[in-house]
């Protein structure tokens, strides 16, 4: 039996989403997302403005009349959620940590896709396996993708990309829609990405923050890594210091995207102190207009 406090924050969560899944992404989510294959589904007799490579040869041969194959999109999917729970994503200089717009951002894509009556699944990682569910269908399963994303405690801190995806490389067997949601702090996972993106439909969820977009003049703090524990001091109040901030920054994000775009992966953007809804919006049009 649950405590009644888990069951009152995914009840919550499921309420808070639900509104956005039926009004807004559902619809987007299923033109995106086509089918993995085609299924047989008859055969007729060839129509003006038909596809020629459809043509059944064996029945037209048969019959003495031009029949073509005509074949079903399968629409069932396996959605797969890989989600980074290293120590990077319990920061927020606002409202939100980057790790509850994770588990916003899951809960949605997981009742969109149960809606389209497709399967979810659910991978958390730090610089390890810490989780493991395979995919399934039905209300029921989501709702415990969801409480796993609510209340998992990482057993490790740090990030590693990489090993996630090898993992997922082995444990999904079937071509799947990936989501990956992670800040991005980490390195060495390029070679991977692109394997997986081969291999599968893989869409990257990167989220940030503003503070890490450009620091506050703030003064003298004491800043800690939450991922190696080290602390130290900044002079936050040093223009020149701030300067660099955001030029180290700016120069690692317009390297991460230009990798993704290079190797025609999906990239999505999320800033905690702004909506999710726009971007989200916006990425799924684009798939749509690609079909």
């Amino acid at each position: 039996m649950l405590p009644t406090e888990i069951l009152k924050k995914v009840r919550l969560l499921e309420i808070q989403t639900r509104h956005l899944v039926n009004d807004i992404f559902g619809g987007e989510y299923h033109s995106a997302f086509k089918g993995m294959g085609m299924e047989f589904a008859e055969v007729r007799e060839y129509q003006p403005g038909d596809d020629i490579r459809d043509i059944d040869w064996n029945v037209t041969a048969r019959t003495g009349k031009p029949f073509i194959k005509k074949f079903d999109e399968e629409r069932e999917l396996t959605v797969m959620l890989m989600v980074d729970v290293s120590a990077s994503g319990y920061f927020g200089s606002g409202e939100n940590l980057k790790s509850d717009l994770m588990v916003e951002l899951a809960s949605i894509l997981s009742f969109s896709a149960i809606k389209n009556n497709d399967k979810v699944g659910l991978i958390l990682f730090s610089d390890q396996i810490e989780k493991f569910i395979p995919p399934n269908k039905g209300k029921s399963h989501v709702l415990r993708v969801i409480r796993e994303l609510i209340y998992y405690k990482t057993e490790d801190k740090k990030t590693n990309i990489s090993e996630a995806l090898e993992y997922s490389l082995k444990a999904i067997k079937r071509k799947s829609v990936i989501f990956l949601l992670s800040d991005f702090l980490d390195d060495g996972y390029e070679t991977t990405l692109k394997l997986t993106n081969q291999k599968h439909d893989l869409i990257c969820i990167q989220l940030t923050d503003p503070s890490e977009i450009e620091m506050p003049n703030l003064g003298l703090i004491k800043m800690h890594d939450v991922e190696t524990g080290d602390t130290f001091w900044v002079d936050a109040s040093n223009p020149k210091f701030r300067k660099e901030m955001k030029i180290n920054f700016d120069v690692e994000t317009n390297d991460i995207a230009q990798f993704f775009r290079k190797n025609k992966i999906d990239h999505v953007m999320i800033n905690t102190s702004k909506s999710y809804i726009e971007p989200l919006v916006e990425f799924f049009n684009k798939r749509i207009s690609r079909r």
